[in-house]
């Protein structure tokens, strides 16, 4: 299953990525170039464990991404202040993330952590 989701999640990464270009305000996410490029990044990343990595390498890949992705939205909610609750730590980088990415965010890490934790720990590759 690590392997699929890599592969589905990495098309969505590298998807957004592109539109995010064209349209920064996309589904009320803010897609600057830095979010952008980070899209395309993980998307290729992604995408690299869904079709040439290892199947235990792909669910690594999964559980820590995911990790990530859910903290990262998490601490969104928790530390972003104002009407969109803005998280602005990351700002210097180009990152400004509101609500919507907040969800998103969360919803990947979750997705991740279900492929990851799905996929046998013990399967011979």
């Amino acid at each position: 299953m690590a392997k699929t989701v890599c592969k589905i999640l990495g098309v969505v990464f590298i998807l957004v990525g592109l539109v995010g270009f064209v349209s920064p305000g996309f589904l009320g996410t803010h897609l600057s170039t830095t979010h952008n490029l980070v899209h395309l990044i993980s998307g290729a990343v992604a995408l690299y464990f869904g079709f040439a990595g290892t199947l235990s390498a792909a669910r690594l890949f999964c559980i820590v991404f995911g990790i990530v992705y859910l903290l990262l939205g998490v601490a969104g909610f928790l530390l972003g202040t104002g009407e969109d609750r803005m998280f602005e730590a990351l700002a210097a980088l180009g990152l400004h993330l509101g609500t919507m990415d907040h969800l998103v965010h969360i919803l990947l890490g979750v997705v991740f952590l279900i492929g990851g934790f799905l996929t046998k720990a013990d399967i011979a590759d």
